[in-house]
């Protein structure tokens, strides 16, 4: 899977490729994924996406449904592309994540709001708060979602430090969910991949 910046309908795989392709790749995506992953507590995963990760969301997509023609291909595209990082931010999919599905009920009734008390904390930097679902609204009056899209947007100072290697945490200030950790320094090497 060759990366280029920019993920076009010329730049995927046909299916057939990605099928052979998916073979023979499928462990290393899948620990590029786990690498990138972030849980928070027990409760929250944040999933840091990447331009491979997206590259193989998209591929998965096209090979799952088939989907060969254009229009269908810039339609996944369209979907999913805004979560690749552009230099000077880290997106990630955020998943709240309860097995039973009565106590999922209720945690999530509990925890509106919570995509909005996300933060990242950069050695000697300010918090930045994440910027949440800006493609649609994904909780109501009543409960929240389980999944949001998350974007940390940081500044050139705060890009600077982190390529220079300041230690990070990352965390939740939300009443019901008081959480924070440090970055494994070798997910935050990931990371760091990410910033221009």
């Amino acid at each position: 899977m060759q990366l280029t910046g920019h993920i076009t309908p010329d730049n995927l795989m046909s299916l057939e490729a990605y099928t052979k392709y998916r073979k023979a790749n499928k462990p290393a995506v899948i620990a590029h994924r786990k690498l990138r992953s972030v849980t928070l507590g027990e409760h929250i995963n944040l999933q840091f996406e990447s331009e491979t990760t997206i590259r193989y969301q998209i591929q998965e997509m096209l090979r799952i449904e088939k989907v060969f023609e254009e229009e269908g291909i810039l339609q996944e595209i369209e979907a999913y592309a805004p979560l690749v990082p552009d230099g000077s931010n880290w997106k990630a999919t955020m998943m709240i994540e309860y097995p039973d599905v009565n106590e999922r009920k209720r945690e999530l009734a509990r925890l509106i709001g919570v995509e909005d008390h996300m933060f990242v904390e950069v050695e000697g930097q300010p918090r930045v708060y994440a910027i949440a679902d800006e493609d649609l609204d994904r909780e109501n009056d009543e409960k929240t979602s389980a999944v949001h899209f998350v974007r940390f947007e940081l500044t050139p100072a705060m890009c600077a430090a982190v390529k220079a290697g300041a230690s990070v945490k990352m965390g939740c200030d939300h009443t019901n969910y008081p959480a924070h950790l440090s970055v494994a320094p070798e997910t935050l090497a990931s990371l760091a991949g990410d910033l221009s």
